[in-house]
Protein backbone atom coordinates (compact mmCIF):
# COMPACT_ATOMS: atom_id res chain seq x y z
CA UNK A 1 0.00 0.00 0.00
CA UNK A 2 1.29 3.62 -0.90
CA UNK A 3 1.65 5.61 1.11
CA UNK A 4 1.33 9.86 0.63
CA UNK A 5 4.49 11.76 1.65
CA UNK A 6 3.64 14.05 4.79
CA UNK A 7 3.21 17.78 3.79
CA UNK A 8 5.65 19.59 5.97
CA UNK A 9 4.09 21.69 8.82
CA UNK A 10 3.89 25.35 9.03
CA UNK A 11 6.34 25.39 11.58
CA UNK A 12 9.33 23.22 9.41
CA UNK A 13 8.42 25.85 6.59
CA UNK A 14 9.47 28.42 8.67
CA UNK A 15 12.52 27.44 9.85
CA UNK A 16 13.54 26.02 6.40
CA UNK A 17 13.08 29.84 5.46
CA UNK A 18 14.86 31.24 8.55
CA UNK A 19 18.13 29.01 7.60
CA UNK A 20 18.14 29.90 3.92
CA UNK A 21 17.88 33.61 4.86
CA UNK A 22 20.27 33.72 7.58
CA UNK A 23 22.74 31.74 4.95
CA UNK A 24 21.80 34.00 2.10
CA UNK A 25 22.67 37.20 4.75
CA UNK A 26 26.08 35.31 6.14
CA UNK A 27 27.42 34.46 2.65
CA UNK A 28 26.15 38.37 1.36
CA UNK A 29 28.21 40.38 4.67
CA UNK A 30 31.03 38.29 3.47
CA UNK A 31 31.30 39.27 0.26
CA UNK A 32 30.83 42.70 1.41
CA UNK A 33 33.97 42.23 3.85
CA UNK A 34 35.68 40.99 1.41
CA UNK A 35 35.83 43.88 -1.23
CA UNK A 36 36.38 46.26 1.86
CA UNK A 37 39.27 44.31 2.96
CA UNK A 38 42.16 45.28 1.48
CA UNK A 39 44.60 42.62 -0.59
CA UNK A 40 48.06 42.08 0.26
CA UNK A 41 48.79 44.28 -2.77
CA UNK A 42 46.94 47.11 -0.80
CA UNK A 43 48.15 46.13 2.61
CA UNK A 44 51.63 46.52 1.93
CA UNK A 45 51.31 50.14 0.40
CA UNK A 46 52.45 52.98 2.50
CA UNK A 47 52.15 56.62 1.66
CA UNK A 48 55.39 58.02 0.96
CA UNK A 49 57.20 60.11 3.74
CA UNK A 50 57.16 63.63 3.69
CA UNK A 51 60.91 64.48 2.64
CA UNK A 52 62.76 65.33 5.35
CA UNK A 53 63.87 69.45 6.28
CA UNK A 54 67.32 70.31 6.26
CA UNK A 55 68.84 72.07 9.26
CA UNK A 56 69.11 74.97 6.75
CA UNK A 57 65.90 74.94 6.06
CA UNK A 58 65.03 74.60 9.29
CA UNK A 59 67.18 77.37 10.53
CA UNK A 60 65.79 79.61 7.77
CA UNK A 61 62.01 79.14 8.70
CA UNK A 62 63.01 79.62 12.36
CA UNK A 63 64.11 83.02 11.87
CA UNK A 64 62.07 83.82 9.64
CA UNK A 65 59.16 82.88 12.51
CA UNK A 66 60.81 85.05 14.83
CA UNK A 67 60.47 87.58 12.46
CA UNK A 68 56.86 87.23 11.89
CA UNK A 69 56.01 87.26 16.08
CA UNK A 70 58.12 90.76 16.08
CA UNK A 71 55.79 92.48 13.54
CA UNK A 72 52.79 90.47 15.23
CA UNK A 73 53.60 91.19 18.91
CA UNK A 74 56.10 94.60 18.18
CA UNK A 75 54.50 95.18 22.11
CA UNK A 76 56.04 91.55 23.91
CA UNK A 77 57.08 92.45 27.24
CA UNK A 78 57.48 90.52 30.62
CA UNK A 79 54.02 89.96 32.11
CA UNK A 80 54.74 90.42 34.89
CA UNK A 81 54.77 93.96 37.34
CA UNK A 82 57.68 95.31 38.77
CA UNK A 83 59.63 98.18 39.26
CA UNK A 84 63.51 96.85 40.07
CA UNK A 85 65.30 93.23 39.93
CA UNK A 86 64.32 92.12 43.45
CA UNK A 87 61.09 93.01 42.60
CA UNK A 88 61.23 90.97 39.62
CA UNK A 89 63.29 87.81 41.01
CA UNK A 90 60.27 87.46 43.63
CA UNK A 91 57.77 87.67 41.18
CA UNK A 92 59.31 85.13 39.18
CA UNK A 93 59.24 82.47 42.03
CA UNK A 94 55.94 83.34 42.87
CA UNK A 95 54.76 82.18 38.78
CA UNK A 96 55.43 78.68 39.39
CA UNK A 97 52.09 76.58 38.69
CA UNK A 98 50.11 80.02 38.30
CA UNK A 99 49.20 82.60 35.98
CA UNK A 100 50.87 86.13 35.85
CA UNK A 101 48.06 87.85 36.43
CA UNK A 102 47.48 86.18 39.70
CA UNK A 103 51.13 86.93 40.71
CA UNK A 104 50.23 91.00 39.66
CA UNK A 105 47.52 91.07 41.62
CA UNK A 106 49.32 89.36 44.94
CA UNK A 107 52.53 91.23 44.48
CA UNK A 108 51.21 94.96 45.51
CA UNK A 109 50.33 94.35 49.02
CA UNK A 110 53.37 92.30 49.73
CA UNK A 111 55.87 94.75 47.76
CA UNK A 112 54.52 97.82 50.36
CA UNK A 113 55.52 95.35 52.98
CA UNK A 114 58.74 93.94 52.00
CA UNK A 115 60.08 96.43 49.36
CA UNK A 116 63.82 95.08 50.19
CA UNK A 117 65.55 91.41 50.95
CA UNK A 118 66.08 92.75 54.40
CA UNK A 119 62.42 93.63 55.11
CA UNK A 120 61.22 90.09 53.53
CA UNK A 121 63.84 87.89 55.66
CA UNK A 122 62.44 89.32 58.45
CA UNK A 123 58.85 88.42 57.62
CA UNK A 124 57.44 86.29 59.97
CA UNK A 125 56.77 82.16 57.93
CA UNK A 126 53.23 82.96 58.87
CA UNK A 127 52.74 85.82 57.93
CA UNK A 128 54.23 85.86 54.10
CA UNK A 129 52.37 82.65 53.79
CA UNK A 130 49.47 84.30 54.01
CA UNK A 131 50.16 87.50 51.66
CA UNK A 132 51.44 84.53 48.91
CA UNK A 133 48.54 82.23 49.52
CA UNK A 134 46.70 83.28 45.83
CA UNK A 135 49.36 82.27 44.23
CA UNK A 136 49.21 78.48 45.69
CA UNK A 137 51.92 76.22 46.85
CA UNK A 138 52.25 79.15 49.53
CA UNK A 139 54.78 76.97 51.56
CA UNK A 140 57.25 76.20 49.32
CA UNK A 141 57.33 79.52 48.06
CA UNK A 142 57.45 80.88 51.44
CA UNK A 143 60.43 78.78 52.00
CA UNK A 144 61.82 80.24 48.89
CA UNK A 145 61.45 83.70 49.53
CA UNK A 146 62.41 83.98 52.74
CA UNK A 147 66.00 81.98 51.75
CA UNK A 148 66.56 83.59 48.85
CA UNK A 149 66.31 86.95 50.88
CA UNK A 150 68.48 86.08 53.49
CA UNK A 151 70.85 85.30 51.44
CA UNK A 152 70.49 88.39 48.84
CA UNK A 153 71.36 89.95 52.31
CA UNK A 154 74.30 88.08 53.51
CA UNK A 155 76.21 87.16 50.28
CA UNK A 156 75.17 89.95 47.89
CA UNK A 157 74.81 92.68 50.29
CA UNK A 158 71.11 93.21 49.52
CA UNK A 159 71.43 93.24 45.86
CA UNK A 160 70.44 91.16 43.38
CA UNK A 161 73.36 89.55 40.97
CA UNK A 162 73.26 89.93 37.42
CA UNK A 163 74.91 86.66 36.97
CA UNK A 164 73.67 83.53 36.17
CA UNK A 165 76.08 81.18 38.29
CA UNK A 166 75.24 83.79 41.19
CA UNK A 167 71.85 84.23 40.62
CA UNK A 168 71.39 79.88 40.47
CA UNK A 169 72.78 79.69 43.95
CA UNK A 170 69.80 81.63 45.83
CA UNK A 171 67.26 79.01 47.31
CA UNK A 172 63.89 78.41 44.37
CA UNK A 173 66.09 79.81 41.36
CA UNK A 174 66.60 77.96 38.44
CA UNK A 175 67.63 78.63 34.87
CA UNK A 176 64.31 79.66 33.99
CA UNK A 177 64.16 82.36 36.76
CA UNK A 178 67.49 83.75 36.21
CA UNK A 179 67.43 84.02 32.62
CA UNK A 180 64.25 86.08 33.16
CA UNK A 181 65.61 88.63 35.43
CA UNK A 182 69.34 89.08 33.71
CA UNK A 183 67.46 89.45 30.57
CA UNK A 184 64.98 91.51 31.74
CA UNK A 185 66.07 93.62 34.51
CA UNK A 186 69.89 93.47 33.62
CA UNK A 187 69.96 93.44 29.99
CA UNK A 188 71.97 90.28 29.50
CA UNK A 189 70.00 88.03 27.14
CA UNK A 190 68.90 84.82 27.85
CA UNK A 191 65.93 82.35 26.42
CA UNK A 192 63.21 81.56 28.75
CA UNK A 193 62.08 77.69 28.46
CA UNK A 194 58.43 78.04 30.78
CA UNK A 195 55.58 75.12 29.21
CA UNK A 196 54.74 78.02 26.29
CA UNK A 197 58.11 78.04 24.79
CA UNK A 198 58.64 74.41 25.15
CA UNK A 199 55.28 73.44 23.68
CA UNK A 200 55.35 75.88 20.78
CA UNK A 201 59.71 75.07 19.77
CA UNK A 202 58.59 71.68 19.91
CA UNK A 203 55.62 72.49 17.48
CA UNK A 204 57.87 74.72 15.08
CA UNK A 205 59.84 71.99 14.91
CA UNK A 206 63.08 73.12 16.86
CA UNK A 207 63.84 70.85 19.26
CA UNK A 208 61.90 67.54 20.17
CA UNK A 209 63.19 67.37 23.67
CA UNK A 210 61.28 68.38 26.80
CA UNK A 211 64.15 68.67 29.07
CA UNK A 212 63.98 72.70 29.66
CA UNK A 213 67.48 72.98 29.25
CA UNK A 214 68.29 71.07 26.22
CA UNK A 215 65.49 73.15 24.86
CA UNK A 216 67.44 75.90 25.49
CA UNK A 217 70.24 74.47 24.43
CA UNK A 218 68.73 73.44 21.01
CA UNK A 219 67.13 77.28 20.66
CA UNK A 220 70.33 78.99 21.12
CA UNK A 221 71.98 76.97 17.87
CA UNK A 222 69.57 78.43 15.59
CA UNK A 223 69.17 82.10 17.03
CA UNK A 224 71.85 84.84 17.44
CA UNK A 225 72.23 85.58 20.91
CA UNK A 226 71.07 89.35 20.76
CA UNK A 227 67.61 87.85 19.65
CA UNK A 228 67.03 85.95 22.74
CA UNK A 229 65.51 87.99 25.38
CA UNK A 230 62.67 89.24 22.66
CA UNK A 231 62.49 85.87 20.85
CA UNK A 232 60.92 84.49 24.40
CA UNK A 233 58.34 86.98 24.86
CA UNK A 234 57.22 86.69 21.02
CA UNK A 235 57.20 82.79 21.30
CA UNK A 236 55.68 82.96 25.11
CA UNK A 237 53.25 85.58 23.82
CA UNK A 238 52.02 83.45 20.60
CA UNK A 239 51.57 80.65 22.97
CA UNK A 240 49.33 82.71 25.62
CA UNK A 241 47.42 84.06 22.83
CA UNK A 242 46.76 81.72 20.18
CA UNK A 243 48.83 78.89 20.35
CA UNK A 244 47.21 77.00 23.42
CA UNK A 245 48.03 74.00 24.84
CA UNK A 246 44.92 71.77 24.36
CA UNK A 247 42.99 73.68 21.11
CA UNK A 248 45.47 76.24 19.44
CA UNK A 249 43.51 78.83 16.90
CA UNK A 250 44.91 77.28 13.93
CA UNK A 251 42.71 79.01 11.49
CA UNK A 252 43.30 82.34 13.36
CA UNK A 253 47.18 82.16 13.45
CA UNK A 254 49.39 84.51 11.14
CA UNK A 255 52.39 82.07 10.75
CA UNK A 256 50.44 79.34 10.05
CA UNK A 257 52.41 78.71 6.67
CA UNK A 258 54.88 78.62 8.72
CA UNK A 259 53.78 75.39 11.06
CA UNK A 260 54.94 72.23 10.59
CA UNK A 261 52.22 71.39 13.47
CA UNK A 262 49.36 72.80 11.76
CA UNK A 263 46.07 71.31 11.93
CA UNK A 264 46.22 70.22 15.89
CA UNK A 265 44.06 73.04 16.63
CA UNK A 266 40.55 74.91 15.27
CA UNK A 267 41.52 75.32 11.66
CA UNK A 268 37.58 77.62 11.03
CA UNK A 269 39.15 80.92 11.10
CA UNK A 270 35.74 81.72 12.74
CA UNK A 271 35.66 79.29 14.83
CA UNK A 272 39.45 80.15 15.63
CA UNK A 273 38.68 83.76 16.28
CA UNK A 274 36.91 82.86 19.16
CA UNK A 275 39.76 80.77 21.02
CA UNK A 276 42.04 84.31 21.26
CA UNK A 277 42.87 85.00 24.37
CA UNK A 278 43.91 88.55 25.89
CA UNK A 279 44.47 92.00 23.90
CA UNK A 280 43.82 89.61 20.43
CA UNK A 281 40.50 88.51 21.81
CA UNK A 282 39.52 91.94 23.01
CA UNK A 283 40.28 90.85 26.91
CA UNK A 284 42.28 92.32 29.45
CA UNK A 285 45.98 91.18 29.50
CA UNK A 286 48.04 90.00 32.49
CA UNK A 287 49.48 93.38 34.00
CA UNK A 288 47.97 95.72 36.06
CA UNK A 289 50.23 97.94 34.76
CA UNK A 290 51.33 97.19 31.29
CA UNK A 291 54.34 99.16 29.45
CA UNK A 292 53.37 101.87 27.50
CA UNK A 293 52.53 100.62 23.95
CA UNK A 294 50.38 97.88 24.77
CA UNK A 295 47.29 97.90 22.69
CA UNK A 296 44.79 95.45 25.72
CA UNK A 297 43.10 96.93 28.81
CA UNK A 298 45.14 96.27 31.99
CA UNK A 299 44.05 93.43 34.34
CA UNK A 300 41.92 94.56 37.38
CA UNK A 301 43.29 94.47 40.50
CA UNK A 302 42.29 91.03 42.59
CA UNK A 303 38.70 91.44 44.26
CA UNK A 304 38.44 92.12 48.05
CA UNK A 305 37.74 88.63 49.91
CA UNK A 306 33.59 89.20 50.67
CA UNK A 307 33.57 88.75 54.27
CA UNK A 308 30.65 86.97 56.35
CA UNK A 309 27.97 88.05 57.07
Amino acid sequence: MNETPEKPSAAKKVARKTVKKATTTKTATAKTAAKKAPTAKTATKKTPARKPESRVAMVRRARRINRELAELYPYAHPELDFTNPFELLVATVLSAQTTDLRVNQTTPRLFALCPTPEDMAAMPPEKLEELIRPTGFFRAKAKSLLGLSAALRDRFGGEVPGRLEDLVTLPGVGRKTANVVLGNAFGVPGITVDTHFGRLARRFGWTTHQDAEKVEADVAEIFPKSEWTMLSHRVVFHGRRVCHSRRPACGACAIAPLCPAYGEGETDPEKARKLLKYELGGQPGQRLKPPAGYPGQPAPPMAPPVSAS
